[in-house]
C-alpha cells in the first residue's frame, strides 16, 4: 500500500462496517459510535510488590486520560481482564470510561496466557460484550505482561485469532521486566511495531500511557484509504492502515522518550 492515501479527517468505515453481529465486515451504519477498550493484564505472583504497585497508579492516572480521547459521537468503553492461574473480569460488562473506577488489582499464581485468549475469544462477541447497538469502531487490544506462559498459549491464540473483532482490532502489547519475551508478544499483535518492553518503574508508566492513549486515539478516528487515482479501497485495507499507523506512532513517541542512558534491566523491581 505504498501509494496508498490514508484519509483521517471526518470521512466514515464504509457504512461503519463493525456495527452489527460478529462479522464486522456485514455491519450496517449507526448515528452513535462506541469504541471498546480490553486490556489484558498479567497478574501472576511474579507480578508481585512493585511491578504491580506502579501498574495500578499508572492506571488510575490513565483514566482520566482516555476520557478525553474520541469524538464527541464517540462512547469509550472500558473492559479489564485479569489472568494468573485463574482469568477473572474486573467487571462484569464493559463500562462507559465516564463510569469507570480503577479496582486495584493484586499479584499471585501462574502465567494462563492461553486461558485469557481463549476467555477474550469467547467474550468478544455479539453474545459477549461487544452487544451495544452503536458499536462501529473495530475493539483496542492491550495486552501487559511480565513473564513466560505457564500454559498452550499457542492453542489460545489460534482460537483467539479466528475471531472477528480480533482480526479487526488494534492490537498492542507491553512486555514488563526482564523475562518478558517479546517474540510471544509480537505473534499477538502481529507486528513487532506494536510491540514494547519497559525496565524500570519510569518506562513503565510511560510506555502504558503511550500505548493506551495511541491505541485509542487511532481507534475512534474514522478514516478511508485510497490509491493514487482517488478509488476507495477496502475495509480489510484500512484496518491494515490503521495498524500500520499505530506501530508508526507507537514507535515514534517511544524514541522521544528514551535515549541511550536507559538502563536495560530491571531497575527497583
Amino acid at each position: 500500500m505504498s501509494n496508498d492515501i490514508l484519509n483521517t479527517n471526518d470521512a466514515e468505515f464504509s457504512e461503519d462496517m463493525l456495527d452489527f453481529d460478529d462479522d464486522p465486515l456485514s455491519a450496517t451504519g449507526v448515528s452513535r459510535k462506541s469504541l471498546v477498550i480490553f486490556f489484558l493484564i498479567d497478574t501472576s505472583g511474579s507480578m508481585k510488590g512493585k511491578k504491580m504497585g506502579e501498574l495500578n497508579t499508572v492506571m488510575e492516572e490513565l483514566i482520566p486520560e482516555i476520557r478525553r480521547v474520541g469524538e464527541a459521537d464517540t462512547d469509550v468503553k472500558v473492559a479489564v481482564l485479569t489472568f494468573s492461574t485463574d482469568v477473572k473480569w474486573m467487571y462484569s460488562t464493559p463500562i462507559s470510561i465516564e463510569d469507570f473506577e480503577w479496582a486495584r488489582l493484586r499479584a499471585s499464581g501462574v502465567t494462563s496466557l492461553g486461558a485469557a485468549f481463549r476467555e477474550l475469544n469467547q467474550r468478544m462477541s455479539r453474545n459477549g460484550f461487544l452487544n451495544s447497538p452503536s458499536l462501529s469502531f473495530a475493539p483496542v487490544i492491550f495486552l501487559m505482561t511480565d513473564g513466560y506462559p505457564s500454559d498452550d498459549y499457542k492453542a489460545g491464540l489460534r482460537e483467539l485469532q479466528s475471531n472477528s473483532w480480533y482480526k479487526f482490532g488494534l492490537k498492542t502489547a507491553l512486555g514488563i521486566g526482564q523475562e518478558a519475551n517479546d517474540n510471544i508478544l509480537a505473534e499477538f499483535t502481529g507486528s513487532a511495531d506494536t510491540v514494547v518492553h519497559a525496565y524500570t518503574g519510569e518506562q513503565l508508566a510511560q510506555m502504558i500511557k503511550i500505548i493506551a492513549v495511541t491505541s485509542s486515539q487511532i481507534g475512534s478516528k474514522s478514516m478511508t484509504l485510497s490509491d493514487d487515482s482517488g478509488k476507495e479501497l477496502g475495509d480489510e485495507d484500512v484496518f491494515a492502515a490503521k495498524q500500520k499507523l499505530l506501530g508508526q506512532q507507537i514507535q515514534e513517541l517511544i524514541g522521544n522518550q528514551t535515549d541511550g542512558s536507559d538502563i536495560p534491566f530491571d531497575t527497583g523491581w
